[in-house]
């Protein structure tokens, strides 16, 4: 065998011990469980799914089945608790907080954008109930400080046989909603209807007052109305929220 260089030599034993440094390394697995710097980015359909030790789904983040982009957070036993961007009906990116049961109970207005969809809030109504004015006087007034886009009525006018009545909700002096009328040959109306408000009139959180007219039109007997109450409610198509 040729004699090799001293330096040849030397330079074989240092690649012999990079290498052994080397398969050493790789065979050494540092805990991955830490981002110090940088992002990572989840595209083109993909999700970050964390699970329980039972295997239901407790966070979710990415494109989901329906093919929306949302956020999910779930209890230990897979119901929902918090979600964004799941409701694939409004496409608006709701909010939705749930109850263990699966029923939403706080949620921003999937198509009035800037709106409170739910809990629904109700307007608080002083009441006077009998009238036998046969021009408008007011029956029920009280603030109301602007969450919904829509608001649902439920009232009822009543009155002897023979003598007619109608009632309007008036919010800062202007009619909104239909005139609900009770005929002089019906003693009992009942209304339950939804009002929308519109968005340029009623900005979220404006202060209004919401008040109740009500008036004889015809014959002598003495009227009641009752209103069962005003709430303020979440809108349930997008034409509620032009």
């Amino acid at each position: 065998m040729a004699a090799l260089p001293q330096d040849i030599l030397d330079r074989i034993r240092s690649l012999e011990r990079q290498v052994r440094e080397l398969t050493g390394r790789s065979q050494m697995r540092p805990a991955l469980d830490k981002i110090l710097h940088g992002d990572i980015v989840i595209g083109e359909g993909g999700r970050i799914i964390a699970q329980a030790p039972n295997g239901n789904r407790i966070f979710m983040t990415g494109q989901t089945a329906e093919g929306d982009w949302a956020v999910g957070m779930a209890r230990e036993d897979g119901t929902a608790a918090l979600t964004v961007g799941d409701d694939v009906n409004t496409g608006g990116q709701m909010v939705r907080m749930f109850n263990r049961s699966g029923g939403v109970i706080v949620m921003d207005d999937g198509y009035a954008d800037g709106y409170l969809g739910r809990p629904w809030v109700p307007v608080p109504l002083a009441p006077f109930m009998q009238f036998s004015n046969d021009t408008d006087v007011a029956l029920y007034s009280g603030e109301m400080l602007t969450q919904h886009k829509v608001l649902r009525v439920n009232l009822q006018i009543s009155g002897p046989s023979g003598t007619a009545a109608q009632v309007v909700m008036k919010i800062g002096n202007v009619q909104y909603g239909p005139t609900w009328t009770l005929s002089s040959s019906a003693t009992t109306k009942d209304v339950n209807e939804r009002v929308t408000l519109p968005a340029a009139d009623f900005p979220h959180g404006s202060d209004v007052s919401v008040v109740m007219w009500a008036s004889r039109t015809s014959g002598t007997g003495v009227c009641t109305l009752r209103v069962r109450g005003v709430w303020g409610v979440n809108t349930i198509t997008p034409s509620e929220a032009n």
